[in-house]
């Protein structure tokens, strides 16, 4: 419910006293505030909220705290708030900010949000031609370096129960593209990959945990440089679709973590003293396009 279910509109009311007295409010401002439950009446914590303006301009946005609540201070105004969170339906209203005032909208109530259909059990595979393996580098300790793998294939099998679902994925160390060509040729030699020794990524996993909503871990071992370590996919997945022939297809978003050294890509220089040519840390996303397999 949306302040009380009083309309479209808010009334607003003095923002002086009780528990907002000791917030300092411009004069030409006021207060919005709310609180974000579930059907059962629980707060739900870190639901996005913006505030936009009559011609849809964000003016203020972020997280509800860990008792779902919203507290703003906007320009007085006629505003439109939305909420969303994971798993849940996105929530609209109005709402009007006079000077001073305080427009206290009660429960912002979100309903369950009905999840996406799964992948029929079978054999799947990822098509290339729609999807992407990137990767994020911090570079001198301020600019970001992007690349990507040009070369990957990919087998999913999705089982009658998604969380014993299967994936296997080989990359092409060799296909590693950053768009500098000497930069790439370093990539390959034996600082980093030694593409001549260790000429493919792999990840496999047999290890789906469902995390809620549309969010799913899936967990396996990546073996990168003769290493092999367990990462977890933290994965979005998008739902069915069908593409232009109309086949099946299926989406999902992946971000993970790598720290090199723990894959002994240990090369390093320092041009200027305490910083490093090449962070620790490298940031993997995927864009996945799964087609039943022929």
């Amino acid at each position: 419910m949306f302040g009380r279910r009083l309309g479209n509109k808010v009334a607003t009311g003095a923002v002086r006293g009780g528990a907002l007295a000791g917030l300092a409010i411009p004069d030409s401002a006021g207060v919005l505030s709310c609180r974000v439950l579930n059907p059962v009446n629980e707060a739900v914590r870190q639901a996005e909220f913006v505030v936009t303006d009559a011609s849809g301009r964000k003016i203020v946005g972020g997280e509800t705290d860990p008792y779902g609540n919203v507290l703003a201070t906007v320009p007085a105004g006629e505003y439109r708030l939305a909420v969303t969170a994971e798993g849940f339906a996105p929530f609209h209203g109005s709402v009007s900010i006079a000077e001073g005032g305080h427009a206290g909208l009660g429960d912002v109530v979100l309903q369950v949000s009905a999840p996406p259909q799964l992948p029929d059990p079978g054999e799947w595979e990822i098509e290339p031609m729609h999807a992407q393996i990137g990767f994020t580098a911090r570079h001198i300790g301020m600019a970001r370096i992007h690349g990507r793998f040009n070369t990957f294939a990919g087998a999913v099998r999705i089982a009658d129960r998604m969380e014993n679902s299967a994936m296997h994925v080989i990359i092409d160390a060799s296909s590693i593209d950053t768009n500098v060509q000497m930069r790439d040729d370093h990539l390959r030699s034996g600082d980093f990959l030694d593409v001549g020794r260790y000429p493919t990524l792999e990840f496999y996993s047999d290890r789906f945990v469902h995390r809620g909503g549309t969010r799913w871990g899936v967990s396996g071992a990546l073996t990168l440089h003769g290493v092999s370590r367990t990462v977890t996919l933290d994965t979005q997945y998008l739902g069915l679709g069908n593409g232009l022939e109309g086949e099946t297809r299926a989406a999902c978003r992946a971000i993970t973590e790598l720290h090199r050294e723990d894959f002994t890509l240990t090369w390093q220089m320092m041009p200027a003293r305490g910083i490093a040519a090449v962070g620790s840390s490298i940031s993997i996303d995927m864009d996945i396009q799964i087609v039943p397999k022929s």
